[in-house]
Parts: structure tokens; C-alpha cells; sequence
């Protein structure tokens, strides 16, 4: 293995030695540990360090870095006092995650580290947000985001690497290429010959190094990320590099041929380096001994203090509180007096975004088309000439990364919302959603500021893949907040709350609806408190409660029908949905009707309807009726349509109701 030294002196080299030296002492005595039963489970990656210890020493220390599993070396080299990390592989309350998650599935803004999730991919778009932020406020800064060959073969990788490119995104992409992904091996998971040679593919940088060289690591990183800083634009790494134990250390060796191991102990990068620092008599045997025995006691001492703290005690209410960013809405209620204006669903929408960009510097709108096009049902035509390209951005067609790249700005200061096409394109972004943005709060006390417009519903024959009504997918996710309004005016309402929020907001907003209905809403910016129901009528005989476009099929019953008494409910906010108010209709009629555009099965109403039947069964005259669409997906043809929602059976159900 060839060192050069290049322009690093003897004490660097002697530094960068004992930041590679301390990750591998640590995992030695990890797998004594998991040996001895006092640890459950260890991802190894000793023979890798040289590719966390070296890119990390060549990045600035408020640069960030999103690495893996097999990446300690980049949590030492960023000084994370070890009985920190050892608390947060023991699950104590001390960790980064206070027991809520383990190993490296965490993210600390104090050392600008952002941890993985289990799905390995989309933390590289996460990077994308990340170093978009840097370049809005023109920081000259570089992002540096890891993966495995593995996951070169997700989606996540294609759609990350290609926005970077798009974008002139300041990010280092590292492909640890260890030869095999659990037990698969390189030959059966691509059939390209260099994972590097896809660089040309993206329009961008590629190098491919032997990752087991730590100096070579280095400058390869250092030089990037100095060049990157000034011409922003993202780069492919390839390392090769080996794993000398098993992908976790149940899982075992024995897929991998002998000779591969014999060939990779010799490329051992710190038994190498070790060697090339004696020769250089920047190293002895003496000195060698005296670090060991330093780092063998901050080792021992700081695994037994952790070992000894108390086990945590669940909290129920902390536990469900801590779901959710702390955030004290001062809710700048709707005006009693000043100018109004008519208004379209659509319209106000737009005045919402309008209001949310002048009012927050550091707020971007991401989408398909959304920018000189105005979006495909031009909500935000206009915006570019008043708030520039760089604020509203036209993205590629890949939903996942960008909202791994609206959650990659927040964590980095910016505030976003991200629309997509149609709701049902959400399919595409779900795990970003449900498993990014719900759970990060939840996971490391970082706030996921983000707003996904997701225009919704049917009623314009536009068939199974652009007319579903899927907020029961979010509803049912902790973490998430839902809302869904009826009219111009609470839609203006709710998206300001929900831009405001810090929090991540599902904002249906209904497509039947854009250009047919008009309000006269006020033109000064106001909002609706999330979560918060609006009683529309007031009546005796049955309580209708019901939201989106099933308000407007509730009001026009009602008119057809004066003889019918009731009170009639929108919920507007469905995570979290107003239980006070569902409960004060229920007592008051006695006889309710759950009325919603979504299929009967799992559909919200469902939810509803057993919270009645356990906080509110003494009241009821009557068993709860749901009115739902039909369980099949939604047709084009409009008689298949119009007989498929649940508008088509409200005159029966609520007759069966009243009949009861």
C-alpha cells in the first residue's frame, strides 16, 4: 500500500493515526461484549475505517455528514464522547435517542451528523436538502453522504444522485463498496463493472479509490470538497474496501470464500498505516503502546458508567408528546374587519403560498412544473418572476427525493413545501413521509419543517391513479399532522397554520373543488388553528361529520331537504381531529352519520366511529352510520364514478338513520 504524505506533517499523520486507531480498539471490545451476552447486536466495520476516519478529518467540523452502519470512525472523528455512543447502543436514556432507537439510526446537530434510517437510501437525498441550503445562503460549504453498493440498486440512489446533478448540489456521494450486501455478492446485485463508471450517467465527477488507504481517502476528500465549496456541484466516490466480519455479527462469514479474507488482511488500513508511520520514525513501538493503553481506559471507563445508569422508566404522556416539535401556536386568527375579496379554492391556496413566502425569507416550494408553468393546475403561476427560481424550484419526477430534500433543508434551516402532482403520486415519497418526516422528532429531537400539498379526490373522471382519497395512509401516522379543507377561506387558513408549523403537515386540498367554488376570505393573512372542527349548522335530529367534499354534499342534501334538522360537523383537521367537538354533536343529537369521499373500509370514519361507540355509547339512539365509497378503486366512466362515491348512498343511509 503506497502512502503519500503529501503537504501533512508528522503530528497530523500521527493525529489522523490515533482517529484510526480508536474505532477499531472500540470494536474489539464491542464484540468481547457481545461475546460476554452484555450487548445484543453489533454492525462491525473493522477493515473499513480508513473510509469513515479519512473523509471525515477532510470535511469542516460544521460541515454535515450522513453516514451508516459500519461509519464509527466518522462519530469518533467528530470527538462523540464515547459513553454518549455507548448510551445510545444500550438504549439509556443518556443516548442521542433516549432508548427510542439504536446503533446509528440517529442525528445530532451539535456535531452535524444526520444518522441513517433502515432503509438505506433516502438518506441520500436528505443530503440533497442539506447542501441546497448551504447553497441558498451561498455558505461555502460541502455535504458528505454515504451508502453501500447495496443500495446503489434502490431507487432513492438514482433519484438522489440526479437531483444533486440537476441542482449543482455541493455533496460527496461514498460508495463503500465491501463486496457484498448482507450475503449477496457484487456479481449478483449490478452488472456494471465500476459503480463509478454511473458518474458520467448524472453528468457528474467520478473516483474511484482504494478505500483501504487512509491518506488516500483523505486528500481524494479533502480535494473535492475544497473544489466544491467554491464551484458547487456533487461528486461520486467509489471505495473499495472489504468487511472483515459478518453484515452483523449473528449473521456470520460463512458465504465468503477463505481467500478473500487472506487477500484483505493484508490490506488491513491500520495495520498498514501503522507500519508506514514506524517506517517514517513518526511512530514507535513505545508510543503505540501509551495511546493504546489511553484509549483501552476512556474505553473501559466509559462502557462501565453507561453499563451502570439506570434503565429507563416509560412516561406514557412524554413519550406521545415528544412525537411532535415543540410549538405554541399563537394562531393570527381571522380579522373581524378589513378588506375581503373573492376568492376560488384555488385561489386562495395561491394567496396562502404567496403570504408564507413574504413572510419567511428562508421558505422554498418544490414540485413538478411549479415554476415558469405554474404548477399542473397553475397555483403558483406567477412565482418565479416575484420570488426567483432558486425559491421556487422545478424538481425531477422522483417524489421521494424531494421530500428527503425538503426534510434535508429544514434540518438545515430552511422551511419548505413540496407538492405533489397528485395525491396519489404520494405512493412514490411514502417512506420518506411516514418513516423521515413522522418519526425524525420522535427519533432525535429534530423538527421536520415541511408542508406536502397534496391535491386530492374525484369527481372529474379522472380515473384509479389521479382521484384516490388517501389521507387514511397519514392519519394513522404518528408523527404526521393531516389537514383537509372545504372551503377558499380555510384554505387559506390552514395552510398558513401549516406552513407556521414546524411540524410535518399533510395538506389535502380537493381538485373538484379549485376553479367551482368562491368565498369572499379576507386578503390580510390569517389562520386556523389546526385541529380544530367548525360546527357548519345547527340541528336536533342527527349529526352529520364529515370533511373535504363530503361538506358540499352534506350542505346541498340539507337544502334539498329543510324538513331534516341537523347539526353538521367539519372536522377540517384530521390529525389531529377535534374529539371535543365530534362529542358535544353526539350528546347533543343522539344520531350520527360519518359522511367521507374515502372507501368504507379503513377509512377515517372508522376511527371515528369507535372513539363514539367507547367515549359516547350512553348517548346514541342509534348505531353509528358510515357513508362511505365503495371498497374498489375508482373508475373513469362518470355513472361508474358518480356510483362509486359516497355521495350516490347519503339519501339512504341517513333515512335508514332517521328511521331507526
Amino acid at each position: 500500500m503506497n502512502f503519500e504524505r503529501k503537504h501533512l506533517s508528522d503530528q497530523a499523520l500521527l493525529n489522523i493515526y490515533r482517529h484510526l486507531l480508536k474505532p477499531r480498539m472500540i470494536e474489539e471490545k464491542m464484540l468481547i461484549l457481545l461475546r460476554q451476552g452484555r450487548i445484543g447486536k453489533w454492525f462491525s466495520g473493522i477493515g473499513q475505517e480508513a473510509i469513515a476516519v479519512g473523509s471525515t478529518l477532510a470535511m469542516h467540523a460544521d460541515e454535515y455528514i450522513l453516514p451508516m452502519h459500519r461509519n464509527l470512525g466518522v462519530f469518533t472523528s467528530r470527538e462523540i464522547p464515547l459513553s454518549k455512543l455507548m448510551a445510545q447502543w444500550q438504549g439509556k436514556n443518556s443516548g442521542f435517542t433516549k432508548g427510542r432507537d439504536r446503533s446509528f439510526h440517529f442525528g445530532t446537530q451539535q456535531y452535524k451528523i444526520v444518522g441513517m434510517i433502515s432503509h438505506l437510501g433516502p438518506q441520500l437525498a436528505i443530503a440533497d436538502g442539506i447542501a441546497l441550503a448551504d447553497k441558498l445562503q451561498k455558505d461555502k460549504k460541502a455535504t458528505l453522504v454515504f451508502t453501500g453498493e447495496g443500495a446503489t440498486s434502490e431507487g432513492d440512489f438514482h433519484e438522489a444522485l440526479n437531483v444533486a446533478s440537476v441542482w449543482d448540489l455541493p455533496v460527496i456521494f461514498i460508495i463503500e463498496n465491501n463486496g457484498y450486501g448482507l450475503s449477496t455478492p457484487t456479481n449478483e446485485q449490478y452488472r456494471c463493472e465500476r459503480l463509478v463508471d454511473r458518474a458520467p450517467g448524472y453528468g457528474m465527477e467520478g473516483h474511484r479509490i482504494d478505500g483501504n488507504n487512509i491518506l488516500e481517502v483523505y486528500h481524494t476528500i479533502n480535494d473535492i470538497a475544497e473544489e466544491i465549496r467554491i464551484r458547487p456541484r456533487p461528486v461520486l466516490v467509489e471505495c473499495m474496501t472489504f468487511r472483515m466480519r459478518g453484515h452483523e455479527e449473528a449473521s456470520g462469514t460463512k458465504y465468503v470464500p477463505d481467500e478473500l479474507f487472506a487477500h484483505w488482511a493484508e490490506k488491513d488500513p491500520l495495520g498498514n498505516y501503522e507500519r508506514f508511520l514506524l517506517e517514517e520514525n513518526i511512530l514507535n513501538e513505545n508510543l503505540i503502546r501509551e495511546i493504546r493503553s489511553e484509549f483501552k481506559n476512556e474505553i473501559e471507563r466509559d462502557i462501565e458508567m453507561v453499563f451502570a445508569e439506570e434503565d429507563i422508566i416509560a412516561v406514557t404522556e412524554t413519550e406521545s408528546a415528544d412525537m411532535y416539535y415543540p410549538f405554541d401556536e399563537k394562531v393570527d386568527s381571522m380579522p373581524s374587519e378589513g378588506h375581503r375579496s373573492d376568492k376560488r379554492y384555488l385561489d386562495a391556496i395561491s394567496d396562502a403560498l404567496r403570504q408564507g413566502m413574504h413572510k419567511y425569507p428562508n421558505l422554498v416550494i418544490m414540485g413538478q412544473d411549479i415554476a415558469e408553468y405554474g404548477g399542473a393546475f397553475k397555483i403558483t403561476q406567477g412565482f418565479v418572476a416575484e420570488f426567483g427560481k432558486d425559491r421556487v424550484r422545478n424538481t425531477p419526477i422522483c417524489e421521494s427525493a424531494i421530500v428527503g430534500a425538503a426534510l434535508g433543508l429544514s434540518i438545515n434551516g430552511y422551511k419548505s413545501v413540496m407538492e405533489m402532482q397528485f395525491a396519489d403520486f404520494a405512493t412514490c415519497g411514502f417512506n420518506q413521509i411516514v418513516n423521515n418526516l413522522a418519526k425524525t422528532h420522535y427519533r432525535w429531537a429534530e423538527k421536520a419543517d415541511v408542508v406536502v400539498r397534496m391535491p386530492t379526490g374525484a369527481g372529474t373522471g379522472a380515473g384509479p391513479f389521479h382521484s384516490q382519497s388517501n389521507e387514511a395512509w397519514f392519519t394513522k401516522t404518528p408523527g404526521l399532522k393531516v389537514v383537509y379543507p372545504a372551503f377558499p377561506s380555510d384554505a387559506k387558513g390552514l395552510l398558513l397554520a401549516a406552513i407556521n408549523d414546524p411540524n410535518p403537515v399533510i395538506y389535502f386540498e380537493h381538485k373538484y373543488l379549485y376553479r367551482g367554488l368562491t368565498e369572499q376570505i379576507y386578503d390580510a393573512p390569517y389562520e386556523i388553528e389546526i385541529g380544530k372542527a367548525n360546527l357548519l349548522r345547527q340541528g336536533e335530529q342527527v349529526s352529520i361529520i364529515t370533511y373535504g367534499l363530503g361538506v358540499h354534499w352534506a350542505l346541498e342534501y340539507l337544502d334539498q331537504h329543510p324538513e331534516i334538522s341537523a347539526d353538521l360537523l367539519d372536522l377540517r383537521s384530521l390529525q389531529p381531529w377535534d374529539k371535543e367537538a365530534v362529542e358535544l354533536t353526539v350528546k347533543k343529537s343522539g344520531r350520527v352519520l360519518l359522511l367521507h369521499e374515502d372507501t368504507l373500509t379503513s377509512g377515517f370514519g372508522g376511527e371515528i366511529s369507535a372513539h363514539i361507540a367507547e367515549h359516547c355509547f350512553r348517548y346514541l339512539d342509534a348505531p353509528v352510520i358510515r357513508c362511505a365509497s365503495l371498497d374498489t378503486a375508482i373508475p373513469m366512466n362518470k355513472a361508474l364514478e358518480e356510483n362509486f362515491l359516497a355521495k350516490s348512498r347519503l339519501h339512504a343511509d341517513l333515512t335508514r338513520l332517521l328511521n331507526y
